[in-house]
């Protein structure tokens, strides 16, 4: 093979090094898949509930906080450069969640929409995170209760505090 060839091939091996074996390549697919399907489920709830930020949304997430983990463990990082790097990943997250709140305007400004997104993007943040380190049953448990939190709570407070209804709503006798 011609020298400038046979450069260009080791360089692109180098470049691919990072994966040395069978066992690491499939460490860093279960947790990147994990913290995906994690998110998708939360994601796939948000979506049925009509939401803005759907399944995509909230898998990307995951995985980027997954990823953003993995990436400094597995070069070595110390448990000080981990908690800078979870520090970024929440105030990032906040960032985003921050884009999803939006406050009324016009005669009805006390009406907020958004919380719950923003509040279910940063626990999907967490997930994702959870995942990334290696602590795939903590992130499952999580998710669970973030679901049950998400889906069972509506119903629940409504039976236990009915939705008031605006005089315009209410019957007239």
């Amino acid at each position: 093979m011609n020298p400038w060839w046979q450069e260009v091939v080791d360089t692109l091996e180098a470049e691919f090094s990072d994966l040395t074996d069978a066992s690491e390549l499939t460490r860093i697919t279960v947790r990147l898949v994990i913290a995906a399907v994690l998110g998708g489920v939360l994601g796939f709830e948000r979506e049925h509930q009509g939401k803005a930020a759907g399944m995509r949304t909230h898998m990307l997430v995951a995985m980027g906080a997954a990823l953003f983990v993995l990436v400094p463990s597995m070069a070595g990082s110390d448990a000080q450069a981990l908690s800078r790097v979870v520090q970024g990943i929440v105030a990032g997250i906040g960032f985003l969640g921050a884009g999803t709140i939006l406050k009324g305007n016009g005669h009805d400004t006390s009406h907020v929409k958004g919380l719950t997104t923003a509040a279910g993007l940063w626990m999907t943040a967490a997930i994702g995170t959870a995942a990334g380190m290696g602590r795939e049953a903590t992130a499952v448990l999580s998710t669970l209760l973030a679901l049950g939190i998400l889906s069972l709570m509506p119903s629940l407070v409504e039976r236990i505090v009915p939705i008031k209804k605006k005089p315009q709503d209410q019957e007239q006798p």
